[in-house]
């Protein structure tokens, strides 16, 4: 029987430069560049050539000028900032009510998503899970109108405590009060988007295993403890370690469109410290200052985060 041999020249394979790589990737693939291009385009337009305003925050800005007709003034705005009185508070409000509802946050979706998944009628807890889920795609300028008149002096709250022979409560005007407000329907809006995440995960749990632990005699609760609550433990851990960028993210939004100037002292937000300072009062030099310091720390929050997540639970974006 004849055999054969393949010739080897012993020669490395050459390895390819990035150009020639990007241009071998252009070449067999230009259908695929050619529809993402549009996509590219915008994101140039919108996202990346806004960035040039951020030299506002180190110029004595002036519309009439235009942002490289004003004056450069370096770091002044920055010095400024930290010694307003004002900074201190607002940060502090920002980090308080951010980390309030992160923590309350985190645990009501993983028990009500175990309750749900415990529940037999499927027809219930499909009802449930709609139900729960329906506020979290309600923006928050009409549930801000809902909210409000809920618990204003004439809402239904403060009718029903007077008809069980208590005062009305301030909800809305009171300091001590209104970041309970934000918090408390904050989670209400957003803990039906964890459920279905958890939920999710839970259904993708191997069933031999509560197989196996109803062999060993374990009852649901204990199956919930040994089973359930493990087998889910990388996704939870996922969760809180990706929320750790949105410390600084207390919700502009849900703040704007519920607070007022009898709650600045608790409520009173970075985001809405800077639409105040840039578009009411229009220094725009000092609000780009503020919200490029919020964004920086902000980036490095979220790469921390997304650093841990990929050590933690093998989680990468790229």
């Amino acid at each position: 029987m004849k055999t054969t041999k393949k010739a080897t020249t012993g020669l490395m394979p050459v390895k390819k430069t990035l150009g020639s790589r990007i241009a071998s990737d252009l070449r067999n693939n230009w259908q695929l560049h050619l529809m993402i291009l549009p996509g590219i385009i915008l994101v140039l337009i919108f996202k990346y050539a806004p960035l040039a305003g951020i030299t506002i925050a180190f110029k004595d800005f002036y519309p009439a000028r235009g942002i490289f007709g004003s004056d450069w003034v370096g770091l002044e705005n920055f010095q400024y900032m930290f010694d307003l009185p004002d900074t201190a508070r607002v940060l502090w409000n920002t980090l308080k009510i951010a980390v309030l509802k992160i923590i309350i946050n985190f645990p009501i979706p993983i028990i009500v998503a175990i309750l749900l998944n415990e529940v037999r009628s499927n027809f219930f807890k499909r009802s449930v899970q709609t139900i729960v889920y329906l506020p979290y795609f309600i923006s928050w300028v009409i549930l801000a109108g809902i909210i409000l008149d809920i618990f204003s002096l004439e809402g239904i709250v403060n009718k029903t405590l007077n008809a069980m022979g208590l005062s009305s409560v301030f909800f809305l005007g009171d300091n001590s009060k209104f970041v309970g407000l934000l918090v408390g329907t904050d989670v209400w809006k957003n803990f039906g988007y964890g459920t279905v995440v958890y939920l999710a995960a839970i259904t993708g749990v191997d069933e031999s295993l509560f197989e196996a632990a109803r062999i060993d005699g374990a009852n649901r609760f204990k199956q919930i403890l040994h089973v359930t609550i493990p087998s889910i433990a990388p996704i939870i851990m996922l969760m809180m370690i990706l929320n750790l960028g949105n410390v600084l993210n207390a919700g502009f939004e849900q703040v704007f469109n519920l607070y007022n100037p009898l709650v600045y002292e608790s409520a009173d937000i970075i985001d809405t410290f800077v639409y105040r300072i840039s578009l009411v009062e229009a220094n725009y030099s000092l609000g780009t200052a503020v919200g490029l310091l919020k964004s920086v720390v902000s980036f490095i929050l979220i790469v921390s985060s997304y650093a841990l997540a990929n050590k933690y639970s093998d989680y990468t974006i790229f």
